[in-house]
């Protein structure tokens, strides 16, 4: 898994959104409060909007806004919507697996799947509204026998 800049920016844009209680806020806004170059975030905020994370508005008060609760944006949802699995190596991922020579006996493949499973875990636990409130969601780390 590798978080691009377009999956980066793309969640400062719905923080900076969600911190505005779904109220509209125009684009330069957002660029200056996220510090991404206008002509890429305009990008991204397509792609949320595709995505049907955020609405915009058209005219002189137009802008973006969030247009789901930020309690319902899970953050491991948006970025495998954005970047795609979240698997580290394409032998472990559950939605995009491609097989590799060594896996048979392959001794790093249960690494890369715990890793996978916590990363995953995580981010599919955590919402927009966690990280709004700088809370993230209790995390147990479990002991791997053996």
């Amino acid at each position: 898994m590798k978080i691009s800049s377009r999956g980066e920016y793309a969640l400062r844009a719905l923080i900076v959104l969600g911190l505005q209680n779904k109220r509209v806020m125009s684009i330069a806004d957002i660029s200056e409060k996220t510090l991404v170059p206008l002509s890429y975030l305009e990008q991204i905020l397509l792609q949320l909007k595709m995505l049907g994370y955020v609405t915009s508005k058209r005219g002189k008060y137009g802008g973006y806004r969030l247009c789901q609760n930020p309690e319902e944006i899970v953050i491991g949802q948006v970025i495998r919507r954005l970047e795609g699995p979240l698997a580290p190596m394409s032998c472990v991922s559950v939605t995009a697996y491609e097989p590799c020579p060594l896996e048979e006996g392959c001794l790093l493949k249960p690494l890369w799947a715990l890793v996978r499973d916590v990363v995953a875990d995580l981010l599919d636990h955590t919402t927009l509204s966690h990280l709004l409130h700088n809370q993230l969601p209790p995390f147990e780390k479990s002991v791997h026998p053996g």
